[in-house]
């Protein structure tokens, strides 16, 4: 019961859905690939970030046990008063040394010395007397 009047049908249509789903797949694959590199990007970009913030946040508390310190500490506010102001309590000694990292005075060189003209040679004298024997 096959009819041979029916119109064939054509195969035409699957060779260019093939290619469309081929294009399809691999737009998705390189966007798959472009939203990996980014999302790798931004994790790295995280960790420098977290980095950052621990240091910042050691510095911080740094800086905060010297503010305590400045505040409560007399002794260190002496130091510090010694060591960068330069001060020095009434009956305290001060040695000045000198500077190692300023440069050495070099003494000034000697001044040329200009030649002295030839000396003029000694001619003996005539004898008055006459000539020795």
């Amino acid at each position: 019961m096959i009819r041979s009047d029916a119109p064939t049908r054509s195969d035409s249509f699957r060779p260019v859905l093939g290619a469309a789903v081929l294009l399809a797949f691999a737009l998705l694959a390189i966007a798959a690939l472009k939203s990996n590199r980014d999302l790798q990007a931004a994790r790295s970009r995280e960790r420098t970030l977290k980095e950052k913030i621990a240091a910042t946040r050691a510095e911080s508390e740094r800086l905060q046990v010297r503010i305590d310190r400045l505040r409560h500490d007399p002794g260190m506010l002496e130091k510090l008063a010694r060591e960068d102001l330069g001060l020095v309590r009434p009956r305290d000694v001060v040695i000045e040394l000198p500077d190692p990292k300023a440069a050495p005075v070099s003494p000034a060189p000697p001044a040329p010395v200009a030649p002295k003209p030839p000396a003029a040679q000694a001619v003996p004298a005539a004898n008055p007397v006459g000539p020795a024997r």
